[in-house]
């Protein structure tokens, strides 16, 4: 008998079969259209720019507001599956997405699109929660389960590696409303077999939906971003410090709140635990690296390169391909090398991947586009997903759904500050470097401040000597922009390499962690 079938039957739990087997890929659907749609409207920013005619900061809400309000719902949402029952709210999460998407698609305006996109994170809440708390129904198995948790969490990675990829074939062939259209042939099998192949599970003791800590987790969360965004765009003035002060006082009664709850929304003792907190940092600053990075490389090859979107998705292939193998192959790897010190190279190679581009400026490469993103992919691939195996594995046992609640948060709130830093840096030097011809009238020297988009829409408008010296300056000043994000984004990475190497390495023996360790037994 193989070690797997010995410890079944010791557990006394069923093992699982074909039929959870397949539902378990029917619920990857949703984890998959969740992921991509954080990613996916990288290729598609300078459509809906020249169709809409956003401003910078639309444009920038346009991509945050989808994350900002999934990392604010994701726990609550959990605990509302809990009481009403988890199966009838991914079906209701997966209706109210797909008719939400349908209406993103036919957009007439940014705000409208603005508001789709908030929708769309209120229904993907519910979505992510209820797919890991009906897989721990499904697999009643602890190696079988554990399995079965390791490849939702690789779906998730592997959706925000081929977002734009996907977003780029789409739109070389369809308009950009196609890319959120994707999320119908991902739903409806999900809607017709989840009622086949999925039963009812609700946890009767569940905590009370906590209305209040809702609203203050969002009044932390939405201030936040908007104070980046204002900053970029207006620089520092009384609504920004209002913003920020309004963000300050609902986080400090958020902390308050959880420390008092009897059942807390989010439990902040797994935040004291050394472990935790920095595989939490590890993987928040890791997709700021990842969103952030793809926030301006899409835009660069497409309207500074001059690439047609299907071009700009080959050239991001291998990066996309680096962070999924990257993620597997780092497993095994952990079983040699100390997980944490594998998480510090692996922060490392991400840095350098941002350094490569800073360095080089505007005349970088196309190809040497593509290795900085496939060095920068296999360092997010390993980092993220040994980060998240770090969470769960320094977190007891009967907090794991926390935990992966909270780790599932920092994902998303690191989609936000992706865009929020990083895109905000980016078009405040843009804004403050463009030198618009002054044969230019006023409205259009407006509209190419805004976005580089703006200014190539402009410069091709006007024409001749005039628009083609618009055009020059605005790709300059977005390269400008480019070199001092990608420093800004070094600078974090490096940090968050500093911070693992001090609290997990230094100081520390040979001896293998923990997670390492509960690795090497599930696959002995």
């Amino acid at each position: 008998m193989s070690t797997i079938q010995t410890h079944a039957s010791n557990t006394g739990a069923s093992r699982a079969g074909a039929r959870e087997w397949i539902a378990l890929a029917v619920l990857m659907l949703p984890v998959l259209l969740v992921a991509i749609d954080n990613t996916v409207l990288a290729f598609a920013l300078p459509q809906i720019a020249g169709a809409l005619e956003p401003t910078g900061a639309q444009q920038l809400w346009m991509v945050d507001v989808y994350p900002l309000v999934l990392a604010g719902l994701l726990v609550p949402m959990g605990v509302l599956g809990d009481r009403f029952g988890r199966r009838r709210l991914l079906m209701i999460g997966a209706v109210g997405f797909g008719v939400v998407s349908v209406l993103c698609a036919f957009a007439p305006t940014a705000e409208w699109l603005i508001a789709g996109r908030a929708l769309q994170g209120l229904f993907g809440a519910t979505l992510m929660p209820s797919t890991m708390s009906l897989l721990r129904s499904l697999f009643l198995d602890r190696v079988q389960r554990r399995l079965a948790i390791a490849i939702w969490a690789t779906g998730f990675s592997v959706g925000s590696a081929v977002g734009p990829s996907v977003g780029g074939l789409l739109l070389a062939h369809f308009w950009w409303g196609s890319i959120f259209l994707l999320a119908i042939p991902l739903l409806l099998p999900l809607l017709v077999l989840v009622p086949l192949l999925v039963r009812e599970s609700r946890d009767a003791a569940a905590p009370r939906v906590d209305l209040i800590g809702i609203v203050l987790a969002m009044l932390t969360l939405a201030p936040f971003a908007a104070a980046i965004k204002h900053l970029a765009t207006d620089g520092i003035d009384v609504v920004a410090i209002g913003l920020v002060a309004l963000a300050a006082a609902s986080g400090v009664l958020f902390v308050r709140r959880m420390d008092r709850a009897e059942h807390p929304m989010l439990d902040l003792a797994l935040l004291r635990d050394r472990a935790f907190s920095t595989g939490v940092l590890v993987n928040l600053l890791s997709v700021v690296a990842l969103v952030g990075f793809l926030f301006f490389l899409t835009q660069h090859l497409q309207l500074v390169v001059g690439m047609s979107t299907l071009e700009a998705a080959l050239v991001l292939l291998p990066g996309t391909a680096a962070m999924i193998l990257a993620g597997l192959g780092s497993v095994r790897l952990v079983r040699r090398i100390r997980q944490e010190v594998v998480m510090v190279g692996a922060l490392v190679a991400s840095t350098i991947a941002y350094v490569t581009v800073a360095v080089l400026g505007a005349d970088i490469s196309v190809a040497a586009i593509a290795a900085a993103f496939a060095l920068l992919g296999a360092g997010i691939g390993a980092a993220e997903t040994l980060s998240n195996d770090l969470v769960l594995a320094s977190a007891p046992v009967d907090k794991a759904g926390a935990a992966a609640g909270v780790s599932e948060t920092a994902y998303e709130l690191g989609a936000v500050l992706g865009t929020a830093v990083l895109g905000g840096i980016l078009t405040a030097v843009y804004q403050a470097t463009l030198v618009v011809p002054a044969s230019i009238g006023a409205a259009d020297a407006a509209r190419a401040e805004e976005t580089l988009s703006g200014g190539i829409h402009v410069a091709d408008a006007v024409g001749g000597e005039a628009g083609a010296a618009l055009a020059e300056a605005a790709r300059h000043a977005f390269d400008a922009g480019v070199v001092w994000t990608a420093g800004a984004g070094a600078l974090l990475i490096a940090a968050a390499a500093f911070l693992t190497w001090w609290r997990l390495v230094r100081g520390r023996d040979g001896r293998p962690s923990t997670a390492a360790i509960a690795i090497a037994e599930a696959e002995r």
